[in-house]
């Protein structure tokens, strides 16, 4: 699957919804704050890249960070969901990367600015292929790592986060419509780490697959 095919099949409107600080580990690695509620930000569908492609650098920061998450996509239009109905609304899940260029992310937040110069440039959020959420034996409890060059760096479970996946579609859906095609980045574990040139970040679930992209 290719980039432009990601674009023809996503919904016009769909939204690349993705949660920061919600992995206590990593919070405590960039000395961050445990937030009260989900730490949301957007990426656009220009970010995503395809498995086995090529990412290319971006120019504008020099400290491009990996950050492995488990991506949820939505199925079925909703708004105001409940926590206890929020999987009725998944129909697949699959890894992703959220790269950050953190030089220009710390600057920026020491500047009270939006992050989206850090992490909504072309190429951000390489994605896994879908698997169907029915498929995932308990979404709650899923192993997911990041290797490069073949060192693992990150290693995370969903039961780690702080905010699970219910509380995420029930606190996104109390502000926006949720619809079938718009994605949800669940945050990162700790071991974030930069990325160069001639790298190769490979992204890995038991239960989804193993995804990887080349770095230039």
């Amino acid at each position: 699957m290719t980039s432009s095919t990601f674009h023809r099949e996503a919904n016009p409107c769909g939204r690349i919804f993705c949660i920061g600080k919600n992995y206590t580990e990593h919070i405590r690695e960039l000395s961050g704050v445990v937030p009260e509620e989900p730490v949301v930000f957007i990426k656009p569908w220009s970010s995503l890249v395809a498995p086995e492609e090529t990412v290319k650098i971006p120019r504008h920061g020099s400290q491009l960070h990996h950050e492995v998450e488990v991506v949820f996509k939505i199925g079925a239009e909703g708004q105001g969901i409940p926590e206890s109905e929020a999987f009725d609304y998944i129909d697949g899940v699959t890894l992703g990367l959220d790269l950050t260029l953190r030089d220009v992310q710390s600057r920026l937040k020491k500047s009270g600015y939006p992050w989206e110069l850090a992490k909504a440039f072309e190429q951000s959020a390489p994605l896994g292929e879908y698997v169907p959420l029915q498929k995932i034996r308990d979404p709650q409890n899923l192993d997911f790592s990041c290797s490069v060059n073949g060192q693992v760096r990150q290693k995370g479970n969903t039961a780690e986060m702080i905010f699970s996946l219910p509380k995420l579609v029930s606190f996104l859906s109390s502000v926006w419509c949720l619809r079938p095609g718009d994605l949800i980045f669940t945050g990162t574990p700790s071991g974030v780490g930069i990325l160069g040139s001639g790298d190769s970040a490979t992204i890995a679930s038991p239960e989804i697959g193993e995804f990887s992209w080349q770095f230039k």
